[in-house]
């Protein structure tokens, strides 16, 4: 079943991205992309569908919605700086989360730091980011091995 959402939910986006971008120029920063985040199973928010959107050319807004061994919820504020490379970013911030397992509620702070990849001539957005999360509740825990891939679809 998550597998069926995750595809549908992949051809809609690829469709929108598809007919917006064809009236935007292809070298153009992307403001908005939508997608996927796959983590290793350890932090609440691990697999995910991710938004990213840009306040500005440094400042972002991120939002989580996890389905992998829990059901989370979570939003990140991160500042963007470029590096010596057309379209490579890093990037580092700060946020929380809520989720949900069992009879659980798990909720806390997280940091995230990463690098942030545009493509130029197609919409893609690719980045490799390490997001420890520290839980509150239910007990608190430190989850320092949260790493992740991200791969979204550039949908402005």
């Amino acid at each position: 079943m998550k597998k069926l959402i995750t595809g549908a939910l992949l051809i809609i986006v690829t469709g929108l991205s598809q007919k917006i971008l064809a009236q935007q120029s292809a070298s153009q920063r992307y403001q908005f992309g939508i997608g996927i985040r796959l983590s290793n199973a350890t932090p609440t928010l691990n697999n995910s569908i991710t938004a990213k959107y840009f306040l500005d050319d440094k400042n972002a807004v991120e939002g989580l919605l996890s389905f992998g061994s829990r059901f989370g919820i979570g939003a990140l504020y991160e500042i963007h700086s470029p590096l010596n490379f057309p379209g490579l970013q890093w990037f580092y911030g700060g946020g929380g989360y809520l989720g949900f397992e069992s009879r659980n509620t798990y909720l806390g702070p997280q940091g995230v730091v990463g690098l942030d990849y545009k493509f130029e001539k197609i919409p893609l957005n690719l980045s490799i980011d390490w997001k420890p999360e520290l839980d509150i509740l239910p007990k608190i825990g430190f989850i320092p091995d949260a790493f992740g891939v991200t791969a979204r679809f550039v949908i402005r």
